[in-house]
């Protein structure tokens, strides 16, 4: 073998893995798993497990701002100064740096990212549902978006199968509209939280459950085994976890690969073009650029996992034009960029109560507790708005930090807030937005430092969701009173941009039909089947749920099969 043929040998795997995120890390886990030589290629810098979360063990005297935002992130995390979510210094290295690198807006669009390994698994909320059957019927019922090419009985095994891998904590209940998982311990609820459950079914026949989270309340062997420990109950999970109490890829799918001995990791590579062989009508590798030596490279495979996220998945498709696919690989439709979905939130109402004062709680729960979906569900029918809306949210006592907002001072003042004040409990609502092929994101002409087009979204919310958005507020006001709250106070945060819930979806839609979707029940792409894309882009409705434990579910899946027919010479 000449040195051309060696080299390109040493860049030749089974599979490819773009993004190290939730999805990218369970690709590159399942695929490994199931004996395929697998590389993952991640465009940010490497994080370690433990030793790479800067401040996951600092005090806040360690912050040189106590952890307050500080200039720096007025200026250059602009978007993330708009969501309000990462702006503080605990957080702030896990979060790209907007200024560094841009992105455009003809609507507004609040686009959160985490270049570097292990993405926003890092950074996610944890929160884990499953989509129910109504949500995979929901298109083909009232007309909007194409119908999913799959049902709830298609993919509920996968979900056993991953949340017994990621460990979920949660309740079951039977509730059909929020179906039952494989779920480790419930967290406990607080004494309000239990009254406001109690009082809403006995009222309305509506139901509360504590949070269904990736967290480790009783790890099993399979946790440990990958050296995970229990949450140590101190919510601090947004700067990263060193116990791998919560699920990430650092802490359970990488490792799981890892031990196969079959996984590549290379890290600062942009992945920005897929290569497709038109002799052989399919793609054959990708291309990349490092991100700090602007040194170019490609990387071939027999299968290829888009898991980038939606939007940068979605971007990767745009920028592989050749002679067979002009606008993008896979856009014979002309649906990738499109259909951009999110969940609408800030709408909802918070109350206090008398009474309780003898009691309190025991470490600082990361977690609260949800209100499934009841809004055109059953017998309650809407007539002003389709789909419907859940609630997250929690009650707690307040602490010290109300002082902030009293007037006082002096040791009397400080000796009054050692004592935890009033209970209170908020309700906060998560709405589904329909698909839009109006919501999109495309290449712009302005090019990044590497020379790649900057996204550009043109997208808002529609009509729906703020008739929607008017009774999550006025149905959480309406519980709270019954529940005998005090001083209800309602929000409505409109102003907020699609984007906002970091629950971005539907870029690549699938469907049953190659004229109006991206990709098949398989996650392939139609026209270019040895391709699969399981992050957010597959999504064909949002439901209002938490996404991040279909995607998981979705990817195995897709792994499953794609090997399957790997083995076959289908691919």
């Amino acid at each position: 073998m000449n040195i051309v043929g060696q080299e390109k040998a040493k860049s030749t795997f089974d599979a490819i893995v773009v993004g190290s995120g939730i999805s990218g890390g369970w690709a590159a886990k399942e695929l490994c798993e199931k004996g395929l030589k697998v590389l993952m290629l991640e465009r940010g810098r490497d994080i370690k497990h433990i030793e790479g979360y800067d401040t996951a063990m600092k005090d806040p005297w360690e912050f040189p701002h106590r952890g307050r935002v500080d200039n720096v992130s007025r200026e250059e995390y602009w978007a993330s100064m708009r969501t309000g979510y990462t702006a503080n210094e605990p957080t702030r290295y896990l979060f790209e740096n907007d200024k560094e690198n841009p992105y455009l807006e003809k609507r507004p669009f609040d686009w959160i990212r985490g270049y570097h390994l292990g993405g926003r698994s890092l950074m996610w909320g944890r929160q884990s549902y499953r989509l129910g059957d109504l949500d995979f019927t929901a298109n083909a019922e009232d007309g909007h978006g194409v119908d999913w090419p799959i049902r709830y009985a298609d993919i509920a095994p996968w979900y056993d199968y991953v949340e017994r891998f990621a460990g979920i904590s949660g309740q079951a209940e039977g509730w059909g509209q929020l179906p039952d998982g494989q779920f480790l311990k419930p967290m406990d609820m607080t004494v309000v939280e239990k009254h406001v459950k109690d009082s809403m079914m006995k009222t309305f026949g509506r139901g509360m459950t504590i949070g269904r989270t990736a967290i480790l309340t009783a790890p099993t062997k399979i946790q440990t085994d990958l050296g995970r420990g229990q949450c140590q109950s101190r919510n601090l999970c947004s700067r990263g976890c060193p116990f791998g109490g919560y699920f990430s890829t650092q802490s359970a799918t990488l490792p799981a690969a890892v031990k196969t001995k079959k996984l590549t990791l290379i890290t600062d590579k942009i992945v920005y073009n897929v290569i497709f062989d038109e002799k052989k009508n399919k793609a054959i590798g990708v291309r990349v650029i490092d991100q700090n030596t602007m040194e170019q490279k490609e990387y071939y495979a027999k299968i290829i996992f888009l898991n980038a996220s939606s939007i940068n998945s979605a971007w990767l498709l745009l920028n592989s034009t050749s002679a067979r696919f002009p606008n993008g690989l896979g856009n014979d439709s002309d649906q990738v960029g499109r259909n951009i979905m999110d969940h609408h939130l800030g709408a909802g109402a918070s109350g206090e109560f008398e009474g309780w004062e003898d009691q309190y709680v025991y470490g600082r729960r990361a977690n609260g507790i949800y209100v499934p979906r009841f809004a055109n569900w059953g017998k309650d029918k809407r007539k002003d708005f389709v789909r419907g809306f859940g609630y997250q949210g929690g009650g707690s006592r307040d602490s010290w930090g109300r002082g902030n907002g009293l007037k006082g001072f002096g040791a009397d003042f400080k000796e009054q807030l050692t004592e935890p004040g009033k209970w209170s409990i908020n309700l906060g609502g998560f709405g589904e937005t329909l698909p839009d092929p109006n919501n999109r994101m495309r290449l712009s002409d302005k090019k990044d430092k590497w020379g790649l087009p900057i996204v550009e979204f043109d997208a808002a919310w529609g009509p729906n969701a703020l008739q929607m958005r008017k009774a999550m507020i006025s149905d959480a006001a309406e519980m709270l009173e019954a529940a005998g709250a005090k001083n209800i106070r309602t929000r409505d945060e409109f102003f907020k941009n699609p984007g906002i819930g970091i629950h971005e979806m539907g870029t690549a839609r699938m469907g049953r039909d190659p004229k109006t979707s991206v990709l098949n029940q398989w996650n392939q792409i139609w026209a270019c089947p040895n391709v699969f894309m399981t992050d957010g882009a597959f999504m064909a409705s949002s439901s209002c749920v938490n996404p991040s434990l279909t995607y998981m579910a979705m990817t195995a899946r897709a792994a499953d099969y794609a090997v399957k027919e790997l083995k076959k010479r289908n691919l």
